[in-house]
């Protein structure tokens, strides 16, 4: 656990205003050493080890923790592991790809630093489905060996995660029979307008055809603007949801650009088609009569 900052203080987690920052702060942190960085991870700020560090000591750490913490290149950090405290300044950040299923840790040290500390050795492998049986014979010949099987916890995460996006997928269909109703509801009130309008266009010698290419064009506006807006917001809430709730990358899908538009378009103008019609089966004088 990491119990002093930079200046000596005691960290005080109630000064921290993100809740993420306290939880990570009052936790006990998995600590790690080694001589060479993985693969995996790659500096993106200051250095990784020199042959100096290696002597007085030095630490690495992971450069989301570092910002939500605080922690600066220089700062130096006290931690205590097993009753020992061991100081060691901040010389590197770096990027780690989580998603790798590689063991990763937030904070590495050099080997010297944490030489008289209590050790666990940790490591990840894949093991194809077939030959799952052989870490029950594993487990059983050593017994002084922690397995946890990532297969099965994935199958759990990936079930969570399938139920989520069908509870989604409802939710957004409701949404877009609600939005069809409204739009219905719309074009039945503006319907005597629109059969007002459709006369006096006849009344001063438009054609069918140029009337329903008038009311055709604005539906097609109409709904090219809404589609467009709702990509727009999708994409808005997906990027909000992915770094505030998930704080996952955000990856653009320029697919509902296109789509958004299009669904636009086919909605408003299915609807458009039904209601120009109607219009132009009212006569033209008992429309202007009515006005």
């Amino acid at each position: 656990m990491c119990i002093r900052d930079s200046n000596g203080q005691p960290i005080n987690v109630d000064e921290l205003e993100d809740a993420r920052a306290r939880r990570q702060a009052e936790r006990e942190f998995n600590l790690s050493y080694m001589d060479q960085m993985q693969p995996n991870n790659a500096v993106v700020a200051g250095r990784w080890f020199s042959e100096q560090d290696r002597k007085t000591g030095a630490l690495s750490v992971e450069e989301g923790i570092a910002r939500r913490l605080g922690w600066k290149i220089g700062d130096t950090l006290t931690w205590q592991v097993a009753g020992q405290d061991f100081t060691a300044p901040i010389t590197g950040m770096r990027r780690l790809e989580w998603d790798s299923m590689q063991v990763n840790f937030f904070v590495i040290g050099t080997p010297g630093l944490f030489r008289d500390a209590p050790v666990s050795y940790i490591t990840s492998f894949h093991l194809p489905a077939e030959r799952s049986a052989v870490m029950n014979k594993v487990a059983q010949r050593f017994s002084n060996l922690t397995i946890v099987d990532m297969s099965a916890i994935l199958r759990q995460a990936q079930g969570v995660i399938d139920q989520v996006v069908k509870a989604v997928q409802f939710v957004f269909l409701f949404a877009l029979g609600a939005g069809l109703l409204v739009l219905y509801s719309a074009l039945l009130s503006t319907q005597d307008e629109r059969q007002q309008e459709a006369a006096l266009m006849r009344a001063l010698g438009a054609s069918r055809s140029q009337i329903l290419a008038a009311q055709r064009t604005e539906f097609a506006v109409l709904g090219f603007v809404a589609g467009l807006l709702a990509a727009a917001g999708a994409t808005g809430i997906g990027y909000l949801i992915s770094k505030f709730v998930f704080a996952f990358p955000y990856q653009m899908n320029g697919w509902i650009w296109l789509a958004g538009p299009l669904a636009g378009l086919a909605c408003v103008s299915l609807n458009a088609w039904a209601g120009a019609r109607a219009a132009l089966r009212h006569p033209p004088l008992l429309a202007l009569r009515e006005a």
